[in-house]
């Protein structure tokens, strides 16, 4: 098996239920406050780890009580390690808006994150195994993006969420690109997953929410359909889906295999509330993974 290296962010998210998103202007009253240990590159940390990988995880955390909050949420899973760099001041953290119909919006601070080096991204990157699978987003910088894919060995997966800066540079280092289609076009002025292959991205996913995906590599591009699931909140999604997609990657699975598997994990976190709250557990994904297998 191979090990899954994940360098990404981690936060604290605070999530409110509005009855719609506001307008321009607009003050909207929200209820039923929650928050949860969150960010991007932990969300995919827990979901690949909770998938049976091996996994080892960095995130840059603040020196506020809600770091060593964070890091004990973290501590409780099974990571193979974990490295959880502190810096003065606050830890990241997003606003998590939902509305009764599932759909979300984000609002994220991420001063860790934009602030680590890229001298320790490719110290991080540079113990990635020729085999092994680095895992990455868009929260960390560019310079630190760039360093950590240049220092690595294995195979690069680049989640292009959020888009705070150009990946188009990034592309021809990335074995796997996974892109909604809002971003694919952001990069690429299509939602084709052949435009981010001929960016020069290896294997290209462009991920449709509740109609599926597509999937470019060397046999072409293909439409693959969703898994039915019973919407109730997406935050999550596309973490839970890179997670397991990289876990199962790491174990040796074909990729549509491997996409297939993902596909179910997401579905099953949107069945839930919350983002990390929302991730199945590990009984209920390796279930998951035994019905695709």
């Amino acid at each position: 098996m191979s090990r899954v290296h994940v360098l990404g962010n981690a936060g604290m998210d605070l999530g409110l239920t509005l009855p719609h998103m506001p307008a321009p202007g607009e003050t909207v009253v929200g209820n039923d406050p929650h928050r949860a240990p969150g960010g991007k590159g932990l969300n995919q940390a827990v979901a690949a780890v909770r998938c049976g990988a091996v996994v080892r995880f960095l995130a840059p955390l603040g020196d506020d009580p809600e770091a060593a909050e964070i890091a004990a949420a973290l501590q409780a899973e099974t990571f193979d390690a974990l490295e959880l760099p502190r810096f003065r001041g606050a830890s990241d953290r997003s606003i998590l808006m939902l509305t009764p119909d599932g759909e979300n919006c984000i609002v994220s601070l991420g001063a860790c994150g934009d602030g680590f080096e890229p001298a320790a991204a490719a110290g991080f990157a540079a113990e990635v195994g020729p085999k092994d699978i680095l895992l990455m987003q868009g929260n960390l910088s560019f310079a630190a993006t760039r360093a950590a894919a240049a220092a690595c060995a294995g195979r690069v997966v680049l989640n292009t969420a959020p888009m705070l800066w150009d990946v188009r540079p990034l592309l021809p280092r990335c074995a796997i690109v996974v892109a909604n289609a809002v971003e694919a076009r952001a990069i690429t002025g299509s939602d084709r997953a052949s435009a981010l292959r001929d960016a020069g991205a290896g294997i290209a996913i462009v991920t449709l929410g509740g109609n599926g995906c597509r999937v470019a590599d060397d046999a072409g591009e293909q439409d693959l359909p969703p898994c039915p699931a019973d919407l109730v909140d997406s935050t999550g999604a596309g973490d839970a889906f890179c997670g397991a997609l990289a876990a199962v990657l790491g174990m040796g699975w074909p990729l549509m295999d491997a996409i297939a598997a993902a596909q179910r994990v997401a579905a099953r976190t949107v069945e839930r509330r919350g983002a990390f709250a929302a991730i199945p557990p590990p009984a209920e994904c390796a279930s998951l993974l035994r019905r695709v297998a």
